[in-house]
């Protein structure tokens, strides 16, 4: 159901099936099964993930894979009620993205560029097609070499709910995939697959092999390996591109959100940015015993003139 109507990517299924045969296990202890569950058995499971220190928004995602799955049972006629109806989601704080300033941005791109061997390559041009569309790693990572252009202006992708985007690219990243191509061509006649923008062995790059190639990138560039990975990159487009004028329903077209509340995360991750500079304003601190505005020197407010 979820890869035919839903439109699932393969990431999402493999998480739902982790989920649920985590569920599984924990049921079968307690002498029960998935199917004949009830609505205590759920209730208990997740109170389990929580006094067990599980992240709220882990919680989270177990709390959605569970009512997915009964929902399931329910409209295919293997149940007669829904167990998972009345369950909660556990309140969760608001976190902002982890991003990078453009500074550091740019030095990741500098070390890039300096790697001209054909791994070097192939990490600039994903670092240059991240950082300049916002994709998301598993759309990177899945684009067909049909998708791009002819004169590379643009890509189209295909998104969440299978639905397609068009993404203009920039001239960096026009140079970046022009070098990566050379080298790719010289690489197929090796045998790897001819399908892939990055292929990889039998099929495409993998996320665990960028990830791990953006980390190394990030120490030779003395940033902090953990705090980069495909989707920071993906923040980090989307909050430079804000603090730059764009408005916020163009941010959600060019992410593939479907709603714009989504994207209004980034309203404050702009905000924040914007508080630093002003508390580093040398005005922003006043010495010790300097009168505030409208305030005498004996600490009295001033009256009217």
């Amino acid at each position: 159901m979820l890869a035919a109507e839903r439109q699932a990517s393969p990431h999402t299924q493999d998480a739902y099936a982790r989920d649920l045969r985590r569920l599984q296990r924990a049921l079968h202890a307690r002498a029960t099964t998935l199917e004949a569950a009830g609505a205590d058995d759920l209730r208990r499971y997740l109170g389990e993930l929580a006094e067990r220190g599980y992240a709220r928004r882990t919680q989270a995602r177990h709390l959605s894979s569970i009512r997915e799955f009964y929902r399931f049972l329910l409209t295919d006629g293997r149940r007669d009620d829904n167990p998972a109806e009345t369950l909660q989601f556990p309140k969760r704080a608001r976190s902002l993205p982890k991003v990078l300033d453009e500074g550091e941005v740019a030095r990741l791109l500098e070390t890039a560029a300096a790697d001209s061997t054909p791994r070097g390559l192939r990490l600039r041009a994903a670092l240059e097609i991240l950082y300049g569309t916002g994709l998301r790693v598993s759309e990177l990572l899945g684009i067909p070499i049909t998708a791009l252009e002819p004169d590379l202006t643009a890509l189209s992708v295909i998104g969440k709910g299978n639905k397609e985007r068009r993404l203009p690219l920039g001239e960096p990243a026009r140079d970046a995939i022009r070098a990566w191509l050379q080298v790719r061509q010289a690489r197929l006649s090796s045998g790897a697959p001819a399908r892939w923008l990055f292929p990889s062995g039998r099929g495409h790059l993998s996320r665990q092999r960028l990830s791990q190639s953006l980390k190394e990138l990030a120490a030779r560039a003395g940033i902090a390996p953990a705090r980069v990975s495909p989707h920071v990159l993906r923040h980090a487009f989307a909050s430079h591109m804000l603090a730059r004028g764009a408005d916020l329903r163009t941010l959600q077209k060019l992410l593939g959100h479907e709603d714009i509340s989504t994207v209004q995360i980034y309203t404050h991750v702009v905000d924040a940015a914007v508080r630093r500079a002003l508390d580093a304003h040398p005005l922003a601190r006043r010495p010790s015993g300097r009168p505030r505005s409208g305030e005498a020197q004996d600490g009295r407010a001033k009256g009217p003139l």
